[in-house]
């Protein structure tokens, strides 16, 4: 075999290992007050693994895998009394320390805090493999969700 085959077929299995490492990736998109909301997110798999249970009360969790997740929303949005303004945001999520979580919206350049929106738990009663995350649109009114195992953490919002 010629170098130059063997450096194409070396080039070609790099690439396809690279990419069957990249973690596949997710969006969930709804309409709410007659305008796109879209969530992007990385999909990682549970393996066996209890990875809401071993987050560490206090540290940010990037929600996903490989790129941060992020928010773009063309409407205003309030989560009760928590305002986020149309725009586009970086999420990550933060346990406390009584196992209740809250979603940090943040500048994407900047990465200053822009919203801290606190979400409710519940359980669920078939377990989810892969990390999702939902919104759900109808009117003026939403959800976001997101689900991993037998958790579902989840937060109504209202859009302008």
């Amino acid at each position: 075999m010629k170098l130059a085959h063997k450096t194409a077929l070396i080039a070609v299995l790099l690439a396809s290992v690279a990419g069957a490492q990249e973690p596949p990736r997710g969006e969930a998109k709804a309409t709410v007050a007659g305008k796109p909301v879209a969530v992007e997110y990385g999909r990682p798999s549970l393996a066996g693994r209890d990875m809401l249970g071993k987050a560490t009360p206090g540290t940010p969790w990037r929600m996903g895998s490989g790129s941060p997740t992020s928010l773009k929303t063309e409407a205003d949005l309030a989560f009760g009394s928590v305002a986020l303004p149309k725009g586009s945001y970086v999420l990550s999520a933060v346990k406390d320390d009584k196992g209740s979580w809250t979603v940090i919206a943040a500048h994407p350049d900047t990465k200053a805090k822009v919203a801290e929106i606190p979400l409710t738990s519940t359980t669920l009663k078939e377990s989810v493999e892969q990390f999702t995350i939902e919104l759900t649109g109808k009117g003026n009114a939403g959800e976001f969700a997101m689900m991993w195992g037998t958790a579902k953490m989840a937060a109504a919002f209202t859009g302008k």
